[in-house]
């Protein structure tokens, strides 16, 4: 689509349009960082600016799609952007020679009050206001996901699963939560988790649809176009992107929704912890089918690691960096109980050797504390097994000594003894 001057769209609508594409192909472009040189370009041209300006971001937006070529071809969204920079280079008469400097983020304007605390934002857009006249609170729910990969559903189910490639954690009439896992090791059925993507809908006057998305050594600080609340309308401010440590964590607050969600990047790996009422998380849209939403019913039984079947795992997938002792003394470092995060740690150590998997169930554990709503869970321990699945419950002392069997899987192999 070629357009005369002035008749096209202005670089704001380019950029939103190719958010569109974003929303609309999200497994194709976000391999190939489109999504990254879009919102760049439009928090570079979200503001109004001289023609030169403008250029030059135009300039800056078309050497970061030329960088993605090789990664690119064959995404619709790639080719929309080199067709919309020639469209808009165009239109504005920029010359493809001139200063390329990257795009300048927004001159950032004074933070707005937080919509739960104005007076005048809509009653809608604040979650817990219907809770105040009420004697009983909202019941909230924790859902975990760390490590290569363990589960903690939102009914206190600690899970551990294979699920390789992409899987529903949440999906629900208010948002959508997807990972995509990948394998820890060649030939091993351990995975972690490498990209996530959050969709918040739309909701009524609060906030537009939003997506965030994250993966491996790329943890934004906003929104996938750029902004950092939920748009325009007037409980925007109720859905916010708040960025703790630059690069390793972030926390969405989605007070419309009464929603907590952190992501971390630990090592190559991120984590995943929301704080969710329990009625928003079992809020199906109608006809949707939630039997696959991980956080709410777990991994399907066929996708689970049995801690007590070191098989499951896959002979020969296991490093030699730790023992079995070396390892429960690594975990014990940061988690002095040996709870199921100590278990999984220690698991984690053994299957992967990668020291990162500590510092990883340590944050869920503290994610954990932070999140769920009842102290006397924050420990969970393995109490009983059901058949065909690896899921714990209870306040027993755990076992480890499968664990001390994962430890000689290795030596096994090499001895040629058949499990």
């Amino acid at each position: 689509m070629v357009m005369g001057k002035g008749a096209g769209p202005s670089a704001l609508e380019v950029g939103k349009i190719l958010t569109i594409f974003l929303y609309l192909f999200p497994a194709v472009s976000l391999q190939c960082k489109i999504l990254k040189c879009n919102s760049e370009f439009w928090a570079s041209t979200s503001t109004s600016g001289s023609e030169e300006l403008l250029c030059t971001a135009l300039r800056a937006y078309n050497t970061c799609v030329r960088r993605t070529a090789r990664t690119c071809r064959g995404d619709l969204a790639y080719h929309s952007a080199q067709h919309g920079i020639e469209d808009l280079m165009s239109q504005h008469n920029c010359s493809r020679e001139g200063p390329t400097s990257q795009p300048r983020p927004r001159t950032p304007s004074p933070p707005r009050p937080d919509s739960q605390e104005r007076s005048d934002g809509p009653e809608v857009c604040h979650y817990e206001r219907s809770f105040a006249r009420q004697s009983a609170p909202p019941n909230y729910t924790h859902c975990g996901f760390f490590g290569d990969p363990h589960l903690r559903t939102f009914g206190d189910d600690f899970q551990t699963c294979k699920v390789e490639g992409a899987w529903p954690l949440i999906h629900n009439k208010y948002l959508s939560v997807q990972v995509t896992n990948t394998p820890v090791l060649p030939g091993s059925s351990a995975t972690a988790t490498s990209k996530l993507t959050i969709i918040f809908k739309n909701s009524q006057e609060c906030v537009d649809q939003k997506m965030y998305h994250a993966e491996t050594d790329e943890l934004p600080a906003a929104f996938a176009d750029g902004s950092r609340n939920g748009g325009e309308r007037h409980g925007a401010n109720a859905l916010r992107v708040v960025e703790k440590v630059p690069g390793q964590h972030v926390e969405i607050q989605a007070r419309y929704i009464g929603t907590t969600i952190v992501v971390r990047q630990v090592g190559r790996y991120l984590t995943f912890a929301v704080r969710m009422p329990e009625e928003v998380a079992t809020a199906a849209e109608d006809g949707d089918d939630q039997d696959l939403y991980l956080c709410l019913h777990g991994c399907p039984l066929n996708q689970r690691i049995d801690f007590r079947d070191p098989r499951s795992q896959g002979v020969g997938a296991l490093p030699h960096g730790f023992t079995y002792q070396s390892a429960m003394a690594k975990c014990r470092e940061r988690l002095p109980v040996e709870d199921l995060y100590f278990q999984s740690c220690v698991f984690d150590l053994l299957s992967s050797g990668d020291v990162n998997f500590t510092l990883a169930a340590y944050y869920a554990f503290e994610d954990a504390k932070m999140l769920h709503s009842n102290k006397e869970r924050y420990h969970i321990f393995a109490r009983s097994r059901n058949a065909g699945s690896s899921t714990y419950r209870g306040s027993s002392i755990p076992t480890l000594a499968v664990l001390f069997f994962l430890a000689l899987l290795p030596w096994v192999q090499c001895s040629g003894t058949h499990l």
